[in-house]
């Protein structure tokens, strides 16, 4: 299925299944230029698919006001949501009174337990491989995901660390995740590579660190 197919029945779903008036007026205007950029060239790419993604997700404030989060993705009843920053908006233009305003916005989100991840939207466009990783490691918070049945369980594991870590990978670090030595961490890894699953992050002769292949 293409992205378009995909987002234009995500979006479908969203408004038909909508009852709050205020979320299915927002949602039938569309979403920004941002975030349909995220989804198209992060999200989709990355996940495969839009599951427990919900866009222009309302939340009250501390004031009693209603907030719109760009991208609540809430697994399970988890409660974390995607913030696309535009440069413009966020940070060269933006007014004392509107800095404080976020600042204070993201302070009453963490305190009701919302986990907020912020993308800079130069870099969905300059970056998006490592994007995608924060995108996965996001994911990997909250959903074991499938990784080939023909891997080992340690190979596995690796792989769902991985995903769950927005940095490389080192040998050392895998010996105390894993309980394992040093030099069989290394072996591993090793072996994940020849499989094109993970690929040298850091080091040429004497590779350093390891990252998802994606």
């Amino acid at each position: 299925m293409t992205f378009e197919q995909a987002f234009d029945a995500f979006m479908a779903q969203q408004i038909e299944g909508e009852t709050n008036k205020r979320r299915r007026e927002r949602l039938e205007r569309g979403l920004g230029h941002g975030e349909t950029e995220l989804l198209r060239s992060i999200w989709y790419p990355a996940i495969g698919n839009f599951n427990d993604l919900y866009p222009e997700w309302e939340v009250r404030d501390y004031a009693n006001r209603y907030r719109y989060l760009d991208l609540a993705y809430m697994p399970r009843n988890a409660k974390s949501n995607v913030e696309v920053h535009g440069y413009a908006s966020h940070a060269r233009d933006l007014e004392v009174s509107r800095f404080k305003d976020l600042c204070l916005r993201h302070a009453n989100l963490a305190l009701d337990g919302w986990l907020v991840l912020p993308i800079a939207y130069p870099s969905i466009i300059e970056s998006p491989k490592q994007c995608q990783q924060l995108i996965l490691s996001l994911v990997g918070k909250f959903v074991s995901t499938n990784v080939p049945s023909t891997l080992s369980w340690l190979e596995s594991e690796i792989i769902r660390y991985a995903r769950r870590s927005p940095f490389p990978l080192t040998a050392a670090e895998l010996s105390l995740h894993l309980k394992i030595s040093t030099k069989h961490a290394r072996t591993l890894l090793h072996q994940l590579t020849d499989k094109q699953l993970l690929k040298v992050a850091s080091g040429k002769v004497r590779f350093r660190s390891y990252q998802l292949n994606m």
